[in-house]
């Protein structure tokens, strides 16, 4: 089964990057609500994860005490780096098990980055740099385009880029889907469309973005992030065009937790 609720955490940050107090109601909410559906179809349990809105907050304690005062549940906090060993697992299982695979997943907070040949990375990465990182850095255009490929090369160990520009590139986020659907193609994106696309985004407001196809209303704020992002990450990583796996972190965490179960 599949239950979405909708918190919009991005609006529930504060200059500091603390969750105020409303934001944390709503998560705790969300996980009553949730709670009350599983035991409508009579699941006993369910592990609760959160990500980087909740992990990288500066009162993610607070949080995460307050939820399990109200619900009785604890959450669990992933690290950048497992999230993104997680998005590999997914686009391993999805794409097979064959052949050097690099994965790109772009998230609101942070971006995750994973290369290997076999079942596991070799590599797994996470930077501060998502879609909602750089919306709330006010940095120039310009600026952001210019500098993002290195500062990505950067922050990377040394030989991860060489993992990461070979063989196959998987995007495995809702960015790169939405942005995948918004230059013509569901299955592929191609670093040309984004260099012609970041401009006209760039020239629209958030209201009119949501019209795009691909681009949802509650995603249109930080979808020039998003594309600016992505077509860093391809340069950086010297890939051209890349490939779009309907998995991503949720389904790789559960592969996990299904290999676990069996072991």
């Amino acid at each position: 089964m599949s239950h979405k609720v909708r918190l919009r955490l991005d609006r529930a940050l504060d200059e500091t990057n603390r969750i105020s107090s409303d934001g944390i109601d709503h998560i705790a909410a969300a996980v009553a609500e949730v709670q009350e559906r599983l035991r409508e179809v009579q699941v006993p349990a369910f592990l609760a994860f959160a990500t980087s809105s909740v992990r990288d907050a500066a009162n993610s304690s607070q949080v995460v005490t307050r939820v399990a005062k109200r619900t009785g549940l604890e959450l669990r906090l992933l690290s950048g780096e497992r999230e993104a060993r997680m998005s590999y697992t997914a686009c391993r299982s999805w794409f097979g098990e064959s052949g050097t695979l690099s994965v790109l997943d772009i998230g609101g907070g942070t971006v995750e980055l994973a290369a290997g040949d076999t079942r596991k990375p070799v590599f797994a990465r996470s930077l501060p740099l998502g879609a909602r990182t750089l919306t709330r850095s006010g940095l120039s255009l310009p600026k952001l385009r210019s500098a993002l490929p290195d500062k990505i090369a950067e922050a990377l160990p040394d030989g991860a880029l060489a993992k990461l520009s070979s063989g196959r590139a998987v995007g495995c986020s809702k960015v790169f889907g939405q942005l995948a659907e918004l230059t013509g193609s569901r299955s592929r994106l191609h670093a040309a469309d984004l260099a012609e696309w970041i401009p006209r985004l760039a020239k629209m407001t958030p209201r009119q973005r949501a019209e795009l196809p691909g681009i949802s209303r509650h995603r249109a704020r930080q979808s020039l992030a998003g594309a600016v992002v992505a077509e860093a990450l391809m340069h950086a990583t010297g890939h051209e065009t890349i490939e779009i796996s309907p998995w991503s972190t949720k389904e790789g965490l559960l592969l996990n937790l299904l290999r676990e179960q069996r072991a």
